[in-house]
């Protein structure tokens, strides 16, 4: 079965929230999803690298906090320089997702970063796929699927408030998609056969 790691950290508990839909995204494409929530302060991060390794596609997700990923995301993102080396995820599929305060929040930034990670580790990236939801000027106070716009991965705006109301039902479902879509590229990729393969 297709396998799809969820690899995140969440400061407040928002970023938790997206990885559970991300990761129900992921089931409902009967896909298996393997969440690994990252800690503040964690420097271990080889039972990480070995889920990773035996994943089809690995999903990012981080708060964006100063523009760009939290400290802890940062600290994996570093530490996984023995994978870049053994070229480990070379050719798996990556995407990413992102929550913060504000609309904007730059988080923009944090999703670029994520890409250019995977890029580096010669993976091949997935965006959402979506049109954007924000059709009117009150779509930042609706429910709609991709509010922000998002193309390259999922965005979800924490408001902040409590992780028990927000992100909001649009976001989350954003989100969903997010891993939905992943699963089943991932899937499609795995009938390719090996990365090494040559069709005829």
């Amino acid at each position: 079965m297709t396998r799809i790691a969820i690899i995140y950290h969440s400061g407040f508990g928002h970023t938790d929230v997206l990885a559970g839909d991300v990761a129900r995204g992921v089931e409902a494409a009967g896909a298996t999803a393997v969440p690994l929530r990252i800690e503040a302060g964690q420097t271990d991060f080889a039972d990480f690298f070995a889920a990773a390794n035996e994943a089809d596609a690995l999903i990012f997700g981080s708060p964006t906090y100063v523009g760009n990923v939290s400290a802890p995301m940062k600290a994996f993102m570093d530490a996984s320089t023995q994978v870049f080396m053994t070229r480990d995820w070379q050719d798996k599929l990556a995407a990413a997702f992102t929550v913060s305060a504000s609309p904007s929040g730059d988080k923009l930034n944090t999703l670029t970063s994520l890409a250019i990670f995977a890029a580096q580790h010669g993976m091949v990236w997935i965006g959402t796929g979506q049109l954007p939801g924000n059709n009117d000027d009150t779509s930042a106070a609706t429910d709609n699927e991709n509010r922000l716009g998002a193309f390259i991965g999922a965005m979800a705006q924490a408001a902040n408030d409590s992780a028990e109301v927000t992100p909001r039902a649009g976001d989350r479902a954003t989100a969903h998609s997010l891993g939905q879509r992943v699963a089943l590229a991932a899937a499609r990729w795995r009938q390719g056969g090996a990365k090494d393969s040559v069709a005829a």
